[in-house]
């Protein structure tokens, strides 16, 4: 067997349409390289993930018998990877020409890399925030997603977190990229151990990019490699146990990272766990409103990973 250059790694839970799609895109996203695609399929109920390889003969198809979380599929993903370096992807993104490639030889000249990451883009093609500044306490008051964020979109605390100051036209080194699609050594992934599987859904790229800076690896982002992605495209069909999910990763980054003493720790606990019972309550009301006509907007209650 020809040696691989890139061994593509995609996680999949009842996608299986943005799967094709995804995979279709990479007939010209990784054009002149010799690569592969691993789908983990995370126990997924629909069917036909087994036929992927007669459609595409560069995937194998990884059937996990229960889904144990996005960092659990990746991390088995990785381990059943060929080449020395994976590229992993999000069912519900499409690689733009010569995105892989861009990426590719970017990682290959810059030893110090660990992980290199492209522009996100909307399937409109807006910027996506898609690198931030690693989550402090007031992050988790001024995300993207938070009230005080909508209503003061350009208070410092949000600029800072979101990079919002920043253009998104340069390549520069970023603190956490998102884990829709990145790109990352199978050395640099030995040395820090893969992702942390006690995540679900959700922080475990950002717990992945902090021990990668963590052992003297650079994490960088690259726009001149572009992926399209649909925010909540591949977690659309469980919206609420992705909400819950997140917001205990939310918790486990904060015990291993941020966490001040039995005080303050109880607070943020009661913060996070309201924080989840009002996006809940949200997603209920967003889902009465999907039930009238014209009342819907497309991506209204989407989140992507990270925080």
């Amino acid at each position: 067997m020809a040696a691989l250059d890139l061994s593509v790694v995609i996680v999949n839970y009842n996608s299986l349409d943005y799967v094709r799609r995804c995979l279709t895109s990479l007939d010209e996203g990784a054009r002149g390289l010799a690569w592969e695609a691993v789908v983990v399929d995370n126990a997924s109920r629909e069917p036909g993930v087994e036929a992927l390889p007669c459609a595409f003969p560069h995937v194998r198809v990884l059937r996990r018998t229960r889904n144990d979380g996005f960092a659990a599929g990746a991390n088995a993903g990785i381990r059943a990877a060929r080449a020395d370096v994976v590229f992993l992807l999000n069912p519900d993104t499409r690689v733009m020409p010569d995105a892989a490639g861009t990426l590719l030889r970017y990682l290959r000249t810059h030893p110090d890399v660990g992980i290199v990451a492209p522009k996100l883009v909307n399937p409109d093609g807006s910027l996506q925030l898609s690198c931030r500044r690693f989550p402090t306490l007031w992050a988790g008051l001024f995300n993207r997603y938070s009230l005080l964020t909508r209503l003061l979109p350009g208070n410092r605390f949000s600029t800072a977190y979101l990079m919002t100051d920043w253009d998104h036209a340069c390549a520069r080194d970023v603190d956490w990229v998102s884990g829709a699609a990145m790109m990352l050594g199978k050395v640099a992934l030995e040395r820090v151990g893969g992702f942390d599987e006690g995540y679900f859904f959700a922080m475990e790229d950002v717990d992945l990019c902090r021990r990668v800076h963590d052992a003297g690896l650079r994490v960088v982002y690259l726009p001149t490699a572009v992926v399209e992605h649909r925010i909540g495209g591949s977690s659309s069909t469980v919206p609420a146990r992705a909400l819950i999910a997140r917001h205990r990763g939310m918790w486990r980054y904060y015990r291993r990272y941020l966490r001040r003493g039995p005080p303050l720790d109880a607070l943020v606990a009661a913060g996070i766990a309201a924080r989840c019972v009002l996006h809940l309550g949200l997603l209920v009301a967003l889902r009465a409103r999907r039930r009238l006509p014209g009342r819907f907007r497309q991506g209204e209650g989407e989140q992507e990973q990270g925080a």
